[in-house]
């Protein structure tokens, strides 16, 4: 399982890369790969939480972002090893 920050790093382009940026969002839904995406407050970029990957896997599509392709954002990918869940998220520990 992955947490994915996008902090922003020069937030006067995002208008310009939104549609690319949330048709990437999008894909990563249909592909099964994100399971939630947020904003990180008060206005500081984004989060994604994913799973179903590798870390290679996350990492690749990450770069596919436009806001990461453009500069928009900085990236970080953290890599979680779920231990103990609530019983709705039990598929995580699999």
């Amino acid at each position: 399982m992955f947490v994915i920050t996008l902090r922003f790093a020069d937030k006067t382009k995002a208008p310009l890369f939104m549609d690319g940026h949330n048709a990437w969002i999008q894909r990563g839904f249909d592909d099964g790969v994100f399971l939630l995406t947020g904003s990180l407050q008060p206005s500081a970029g984004g989060a994604i939480l994913a799973h179903n990957a590798s870390f290679e896997a996350i990492e690749a599509r990450v770069q596919d972002d436009p806001f990461v392709a453009e500069g928009v954002v900085s990236v970080e990918i953290l890599s979680i090893a779920p231990g103990r869940t609530d019983e709705r998220l039990a598929f995580l520990k699999g």
